[in-house]
Formats: C-alpha cells, sequence, structure tokens
C-alpha cells in the first residue's frame, strides 16, 4: 500500500509538471519550464489552471501600496504593468511611461508575500500544530508509551538529541536543542513540501539557506569560550612565527570561521535546487524528442529520481543539524594542553 501511494504521489507530481507542455505547434522551451518551477514567484501556481494570487506590498517613497498580483497579470497568465509597477522575470519594479521596468528605483521596497514567502509560512504553521499536538500528548499521557504521530516523531527526536546533540557537543548539549531540532524539522518539512505537486522550491532558495547558515554562525560565535578563541588566534603546537611573523594560520582560523557556514549555505541550495532541475529536466525529454520510445523512459527515470529526493529531503536535513552541532561542540569544548599556549614547541 505505501509503494502504491509513493507510486501515485510520483505520478501526480510528474503530471503536475505536464502544464508546461507546449500547445499544439508551440516550440517547448525547458529551460523556461525548469527557470518557472523552481525560481520564487508572485502567485502560486499548483497546476495549469490552478492559481493563488499573493498580495504584493510596495513601500514606495514613504508610501504603502497594497493590491493583489492579480493585477500583474492578464488573461493569459502575461506580466502586464499595475498601477506603475510591473513584473520582469519574477521580480516587481517601477515601471517607465512605456511600462518597461526601471532597474534602479530610490525609495522603492518590495515586502510582497511570494511563493517562497508564503510557502514558509505554511510550514511553520505546519510544525506549530505539528510540535503543540505532541507536546499536548506528553502532557495527557506522561510516562505512558507514545501512539498515533507521537510515536512516529519520538524516535527522530531522540536520534537528534542523542546521535547528534550529545554525540557532538557533550555534556552542553541541551542548551542547543531547541535549535537542532528546529532547523532539522524546518529543512525536512519544507524539503518534502517542496516534493509535492504545485509546492515551493523553499530550500532551494539560497536567500533561505544563508539565513539558517547566518544563524548557525551567530550561535557558534557566540558559544564560543576562551579555549575556542585561543585555537584560532594563539594556536598551541604551531611555531611562533606562523602566529605573529606571518600570521598564517590565524589568517586561515578566521577565514574558517566564514568557510564552514557558507559550505552549509550552497551545500543544502546547490543539493536541493540540483534534484527538482535534474526531475525536470528528465520529464522535459518527453516534449524535447516527442518519442513513444523515449516518453516511459523519461517517466520512469523521473520517478526514480523522486524517491532518491525523498531520501535527499531527510539527509540533507541530517546533513545540515549534523554540522551545525559539530560547530557548536567545537566551539564549546574546554581544551587542557599542557605545552605554552604562548610559543607551543616551536617557541622552545
Amino acid at each position: 500500500m505505501k509503494k502504491l501511494f509513493v507510486l501515485l504521489f510520483s505520478l501526480l507530481t510528474i503530471s503536475a509538471y505536464a502544464a508546461e507542455a507546449p500547445a499544439e505547434g508551440g516550440k517547448f522551451n525547458p529551460g523556461d519550464m525548469i527557470t518557472h518551477h523552481i525560481a520564487d514567484e508572485h502567485k502560486w501556481e499548483f497546476f495549469h489552471g490552478a492559481n493563488l494570487y499573493l498580495p504584493v506590498i510596495l513601500l514606495d517613497n514613504g508610501q504603502l501600496q497594497v493590491f493583489s498580483s492579480r493585477n500583474l497579470f492578464n488573461e493569459h497568465g502575461e506580466e502586464v504593468p499595475y498601477g506603475g509597477y510591473v513584473l520582469a522575470h519574477g521580480h516587481l519594479y517601477k515601471a517607465t511611461e512605456a511600462g518597461e521596468p526601471m532597474e534602479e528605483s530610490a525609495g522603492f521596497y518590495d515586502f510582497s508575500i511570494t511563493k517562497n514567502v508564503a510557502s514558509m509560512f505554511l510550514s511553520v504553521a505546519l510544525l506549530l500544530l505539528v510540535f503543540f499536538v505532541i507536546a499536548g500528548r506528553y502532557k495527557k499521557n506522561p510516562g505512558k508509551a507514545p501512539s498515533g504521530i507521537q510515536s512516529f516523531f519520538e524516535p527522530i527526536i531522540v536520534f537528534v538529541r542523542d546521535d547528534i546533540a550529545k554525540a557532538n557537543i557533550g555534556p552542553k548539549y541541551e542548551r542547543y536543542m531547541p535549535y537542532l531540532l528546529t532547523i532539522f524539522f524546518f529543512i525536512w518539512f519544507n524539503n518534502m513540501l517542496g516534493l509535492m505537486p504545485g509546492g515551493a522550491n523553499l530550500t532551494g532558495n539560497i536567500a533561505v539557506t544563508l539565513v539558517l547558515a547566518i544563524f548557525t554562525l551567530l550561535i557558534t560565535l557566540f558559544s564560543g569560550n576562551k579555549s575556542y578563541w585561543a585555537h584560532i588566534f594563539n594556536m598551541p603546537g604551531v611555531p611562533w612565527w606562523l602566529k605573529w611573523g606571518i600570521p598564517i594560520m590565524p589568517v586561515v582560523e578566521v577565514i574558517g570561521i566564514f568557510t564552514k557556514p557558507f559550505s552549509l549555505m550552497i551545500r543544502l541550495f546547490a543539493n536541493i535546487t540540483a534534484g527538482h532541475i535534474i526531475i525536470l529536466s528528465l520529464f522535459s525529454l518527453i516534449f524535447i524528442f516527442e518519442s513513444l520510445a523515449v516518453g516511459p523512459l523519461s517517466v520512469a527515470f523521473a520517478v526514480f529520481m523522486n524517491f532518491l529526493e525523498l531520501f535527499v529531503a531527510l539527509l540533507q536535513a541530517y546533513i545540515f543539524t549534523l554540522l551545525s552541532a559539530m560547530y557548536f561542540g567545537g566551539a564549546a569544548e574546554e581544551h587542557d594542553h599542557v605545552e605554552d599556549m604562548g610559543f607551543g614547541d616551536g617557541g622552545h
């Protein structure tokens, strides 16, 4: 039954992409189709003909402008100017008299609820609902065996606590558990929502992964103790001239502080976006070759990639949480050294 459900889910996902199939006599552009599905937009298209037009919120030279993004599209779904504003490649600009976008507009700020923002609100609401229910079950039945949704999530929570937090942070792990659980389930839920038909590519948006990486960076820096900072600016066991004569090691260590969260940002963004692009590319082969021989093969590979992306969705949440825990553990760990912290072996 589960296999049948996953297969139907995969086929439904692929059929949702069929909305981008070319009309009769038209030319199919796979690049436009792929960009349309992975990019952020001011409307949320669940499938062909079913659109949710999101609110546009602008601050234009101190004047607040609020209207529906429906006004920015005509009956054919093409972008049109409205109220002195125009959409271009998914971004909103002030429009010239000719209806062309103005690249630079002083005092113009866009605070619109886009597809990714709406998806984030949805995932946060879902997370709050799920975990308020689980917390209520624990309060209602303390000390009893979990049941229902509680029995599904408890092993995952215990895994994050024992195999990620405790194993990499040590005795001080409890203070980091709220953050680690939050990013694990936030990333996992949004990865899964992005695989659903009409889903938004939230974790494939580099701005989102950047913010998550900055959170990890800030917590790491504020968790750093004396030993942590001493290892960066006065590393023991390193010749004095590498620390103060030609300060190679401190420079390398400071660069490492920022390359770690940078790798978190790029890894999550690249893996999720690549998965979507591969599935869409496989589906595009049907319309590129227009062959009955290619069609079934393309669908088979796309279904296989959907199965694989279900695993990648969980794996990327695990990797981001694991590496964050390792950075926290390195910052909070106490180090005991017998050598002279001032010079190390190279100073004698």
